[in-house]
């Protein structure tokens, strides 16, 4: 990936993720939501943006909002980086389930950690 990919991508997590702070109430129902990670095309014409969602019971709820308001947001996206980017890219939002995955792995290490003590307590 390039320089200007990179610099890119870090620009549209930062200015994605001041858009998603202000307008969590507004929108997306009090759900607190983090741009986990972006990346872009070779020509930065489109955006995938992935999201960790908190503070709700219904992720894919929130998933819908999201994809409803996704052309309001990036209507502010527009107004935040206009003098930065010939053409305001195309955004797609994807949930970042990665923190989930990590959390059912660490419970499934723990539970296998808990057989082999007491299978070694049992040989003992």
């Amino acid at each position: 990936m390039s320089t200007r990919t990179e610099k890119f991508n870090k620009e549209m997590q930062r200015e994605l993720g001041t858009i998603f702070q202000a307008r969590t109430h507004d929108w997306f129902e009090g759900a607190f939501i983090t741009v986990t990670d972006v990346s872009s095309s070779p020509d930065l014409g489109y955006v995938k943006a992935y999201l960790s969602i908190y503070n709700t019971k219904n992720n894919a709820a929130i998933m819908d909002l999201v994809n409803l308001y996704n052309k309001h947001i990036r209507k502010e996206l527009a107004s935040k980086i206009r003098k930065t980017v010939r053409v305001i890219p195309e955004l797609s939002f994807f949930e970042d389930d990665s923190i989930v995955n990590a959390l059912k792995f660490e419970k499934l290490f723990d539970q296998l950690k808990e057989e082999r003590e007491s299978r070694e307590n049992k040989d003992q």
